[in-house]
């Protein structure tokens, strides 16, 4: 199997589908993106990168995020987090409050933004906001094993100006009892959080671990156990793409969580880290051309999780 030409081929034939999908205009500082962007790596187990297109873009990662929040908050408290947050999917947007209310603050999972904010508030356990953004910092560059990844202050900003229904989502888990710390503090590391800028290449290098039985395989670091990152791909396969789970996974078959900049990150585990960016995005805010270009692939390689 030619890695190389695969990805080759499915960045030809997204080439005159660039722009498609809408740009999530209500961060004003992601507005800003030219549309036409596309980029794909796929580091494999073995360690070879294979990129195509804007593969080496760095842009706003942002709820990819949550899922090495949800590793950091594993490693500091262990499986006692699922006290506060479930582990099902959602079936609602990812800023719900409905469902909220109705579960009295405990959120339906760690991806969904309320799940989030409640695994940052247990990441910032003992620590300043500033810490903690420099401990999540330093996380990714050890994962990804490059210290030139930074966080975009511009972005981090326009979140913080228009975050409302964060913030909202936030004091509501608080007066339930779920928010151990002042909302603005724990959104401060949220948002900063989601402002994280990766290119394909280096996010696929980051994910590297939860294809390899939790062990980076570039670096040799152990991250997590075996058992922890078959959990955590679990839970990116059943409510990684919030209500566009169940169909993400029927098309393309992969543990995956999408970001509203446009890319999403994907597992073939014992196989491979895939990372795509597109920055337009489909109606339940995924993707659009991302998530054709994985379902390319996984046809392609045979790389479903639900056998060939």
């Amino acid at each position: 199997m030619n890695l190389q030409e695969i990805v080759d081929d499915i960045a030809s034939a997204m080439k005159p589908r660039l722009g498609e999908g809408k740009i999530a205009d209500y961060i004003p500082e992601l507005a800003r993106i030219d549309a036409k962007q596309f980029g794909l790596a796929v580091t494999t187990v073995d360690g070879e990168t294979f990129t195509a297109g804007d593969a080496s873009v760095p842009f706003s990662i942002q709820s990819i995020s949550k899922v090495f929040m949800l590793t950091l908050a594993l490693g500091k408290a262990g499986e006692s987090i699922w006290s506060r947050v479930g582990r099902e999917p959602s079936g609602s947007a990812f800023n719900s409050i409905v469902q909220l209310e109705h579960e009295h603050g405990i959120p339906r999972n760690p991806f969904i933004n309320a799940g989030a904010i409640v695994i940052t508030d247990m990441v910032l356990a003992g620590h300043a906001p500033r810490e903690a953004i420099g401990e999540f910092l330093r996380f990714m560059r050890y994962l990804a094993d490059d210290d030139s990844i930074t966080i975009d202050e511009k972005v981090a900003r326009s979140e913080q100006k228009t975050g409302y229904r964060n913030v909202a989502l936030a004091n509501f888990m608080h007066a339930f009892g779920n928010l151990h710390h002042a909302a603005e503090l724990v959104l401060g590391v949220y948002f900063h959080q989601c402002a994280l800028a990766m290119s394909c290449v280096q996010l696929s290098h980051a994910g590297l671990y939860l294809a390899n039985r939790g062990t980076n395989p570039l670096t040799g670091f152990s991250v997590v156990s075996e058992k922890r990152a078959r959990r955590i791909n679990a839970l990116m396969l059943t409510c990684g793409h919030y209500d566009g789970s169940g169909d993400f996974a029927y098309r393309v078959g992969l543990p995956g969580k999408s970001g509203v900049g446009g890319g999403i990150l994907a597992i073939a585990p014992g196989k491979a880290s895939i990372a795509v960016w597109s920055p337009g995005l489909n109606k339940v805010g995924n993707s659009a051309l991302g998530s054709e270009a994985l379902e390319m692939l996984t046809q392609r390689t045979g790389w479903s999780v639900f056998g060939h």
